[in-house]
């Protein structure tokens, strides 16, 4: 399941920030005594009674101003409204009930979101002050909770109450457990919608030569010959320094979670502009997830050809990924539909070979060979000794390495194992990760 989402808002200066870095347990947002410090949304992982939740930090709401930044603020905090599960609607003792907090109140009432009002700055134990019951006429269904964000008195309170209105984590149905989870990612304008809106033979996504025209992530079944798919179309990703528009800065985030629930990667290059820096970085949210990858080369139909394009252009990628030489390279053209039916059994093989499992006398007797071909590094007389290998788990596959001497365990020996490892039984595909862990004090 995919992690809800809690969004703190409120007038600026009520304490946003400082609850958002009392309940993520460390300084985040920056916190200073001036309305309209957090200008952006700042999104942060916490976890409560054993479930994890993305919480997002806000720029104060001001309903009636004219001026740019403040409107800019506004319109960041309705994008983490709508894309929240809960609402946090922070207030201000001090400042008491306010016109604005009025109407922040009424642009909440109509999200239709389940809301928690939280009243901040009440440093005084026992029984809140008077003032606090004002903000009852604010009109939502749950009692307001008192709170200090500056001490973390009532915090609790509150993360019991926005985690009640989580849906209850439950197996996912089987049918849907059937289903590979495919994430399709990549700059925006690559074809990620083209791609899946030619899979289904429909518009069913809206296409356009817009980037940033996929706002969240979409979730689309498709059942075929080849099994039971579910695609998820994200917003495109652009480089965090560069993107401006208040909806693109949020997808970020949404296309990292649409990874994390995905079983299998899609990265969509765009065969016309070549292989860039910013695909570098989509491609290392996949790999360092641990999520098997195509890489997909799209718009192939554009590019003029002859017999050397093809090898070309798969170096330059090579070279660009050197981390994601498992990756599978496919040449498509969303347009036209060229070779996109290959991408149903590349995606089957990625998702079998991440769920692959080898026994422990397999992969001993690998280790032994290996050892035998290449004596492990030394250093100052003191010699690596790999006492035996065992695989932990799967989605991505991970193998333990039980030594004398992490400090002797080089990296290049790492790769060389690895390296045997899928020599030996393949994983195509999927990213491996190796564990190495010290045992005893043997020479």
């Amino acid at each position: 399941m995919s992690k809800p989402i809690v969004a703190i808002v409120g007038r600026p200066n009520v304490g946003k920030s400082t609850l958002f870095n009392k309940l993520a347990g460390e300084r985040i947002s920056i916190v200073e005594d001036t309305p309209g410090v957090t200008r952006d949304r700042i999104y942060h992982e916490i976890e409560w009674r054993g479930r994890c939740a993305v919480m997002i930090d806000t720029g104060g709401i001001e309903p009636k101003t004219d001026d740019l930044i403040l409107k800019y603020m506004r319109m960041q905090a309705e994008i983490a409204i709508d894309t929240a599960d809960v609402i946090v609607f922070l207030c201000d003792i001090h400042a008491g009930l306010t016109a604005d907090d009025r109407d922040i109140a009424k642009m909440l009432l109509k999200s239709r979101k389940p809301v928690i009002v939280a009243v901040n700055k009440i440093d005084s134990i026992g029984a809140p002050p008077p003032e606090f019951y004002e903000f009852y006429e604010l009109g939502f269904e749950e009692d307001p909770i008192s709170l200090s964000a500056t001490h973390g008195s009532g915090t609790g309170d509150l993360l019991d109450a926005v985690f009640d209105h989580f849906p209850v984590e439950e197996e996912e149905i089987e049918e849907d457990s059937e289903r590979i989870k495919v994430a399709v990612i990549g700059k925006p304008n690559a074809g990620k919608s083209s791609i899946i809106n030619k899979i289904l033979g429909e518009d069913r996504l809206i296409v356009s030569n817009i980037a940033g025209t996929t706002r969240d992530a979409i979730d689309t079944e498709v059942d075929n010959e080849y099994g039971k798919y579910k695609f998820i179309d994200t917003a495109g990703i652009r480089r965090q320094s560069r993107v401006e528009d208040r909806i693109e800065k949020f997808s970020v985030l949404r296309a990292k979670m649409a990874v994390e629930r995905a079983d299998v990667c899609v990265l969509m290059i765009d065969a016309s502009e070549g292989i860039t820096e910013q695909d570098e970085k989509i491609a290392g949210i996949a790999h360092e997830a641990g999520k098997p990858t195509i890489i997909v080369v799209n718009k192939w139909d554009l590019v003029e050809k002859d017999n050397k394009t093809t090898s070309e252009f798969s170096n330059k990628i090579r070279i660009a990924l050197a981390y994601m030489t498992y990756a599978p390279l496919l040449f498509v053209s969303a347009k036209t539909g060229q070779r996109i039916v290959k991408l149903f059994d590349l995606i089957n093989n990625c998702a079998a070979e991440s769920e692959k499992r080898i026994t422990t006398g397999q992969l001993n007797d690998l280790l032994a060979d290996a050892v035998a071909r290449v004596q492990p590094p030394s250093d100052k007389g003191r010699r690596l000794k790999i006492y035996y290998m065992t695989q932990s788990s799967i989605k991505p596959p991970t193998f333990v390495l039980f030594c004398n001497d992490i400090r002797l365990f080089h990296y290049s020996y790492q790769r060389y194992i690895e390296n045997q490892i899928r020599e030996a039984y393949g994983f195509n595909g999927t990213p491996i990760r190796i564990v190495v862990r010290m045992r005893g004090k043997e020479d």
